[in-house]
């Protein structure tokens, strides 16, 4: 019997993913956010003007979950609702120029971080790591730059602290 652990790479993607995470989540609280607040800051930035129900489908949370991600960006600013034009019964998620900086801060701390966790790679090495992990993703049904962990997010947790997106 093996007394040194688990060593095969379903344990290194667990341990280098906690590992990830956690960081990623030291990096954006220095911008005053969570991990699935700036994730659902990407999601809105990507195509701003979809309703709470349809960025809730697409990170995988029940909607009054989003709504309390929703409602604490609003309330600093960086997030507004707006009726939609098309459907007045629903509002269009769109980020504010305050919200426009944020987004582009936490790219430069999103890249800050690949960089700080791949930084013994040489950049043919990320590519390939990348893409064979996004094989594996993909063969595992996960919506590529979801964190899954939106479907745990607590529907009273404003902020949601502990659920990080994949934000990188």
């Amino acid at each position: 019997m093996d007394d040194r652990g688990p060593t095969g790479a379903a344990f290194l993607l667990t341990q280098l993913g906690t590992h990830a995470a956690r960081r990623f989540g030291e990096r954006v609280a220095a911008l005053d956010l969570t991990p699935p607040q700036a994730g659902l800051i990407r999601a809105v930035a990507q195509e701003g003007g979809r309703s709470q129900q349809a960025l809730a489908a697409q990170l995988g949370t029940p909607a009054t979950r989003l709504v309390a991600l929703v409602d604490a960006l609003e309330e600093r600013g960086v997030l507004e609702r707006r009726r939609n034009p098309d459907d007045r019964r629903l509002y269009a998620v769109h980020l504010t120029r305050a919200g426009e900086a944020l987004h582009d801060d936490l790219g430069r701390v999103a890249a800050e971080h690949e960089d700080a966790v791949l930084a013994t790679l040489a950049p043919a090495e990320r590519r390939t790591l990348a893409e064979l992990l996004g094989r594996v993703a993909a063969a595992e049904g996960l919506t590529p730059g979801v964190h899954p962990g939106y479907r745990d997010l607590p529907a009273d947790d404003r902020g949601a602290q502990g659920v990080p997106p994949c934000a990188t």
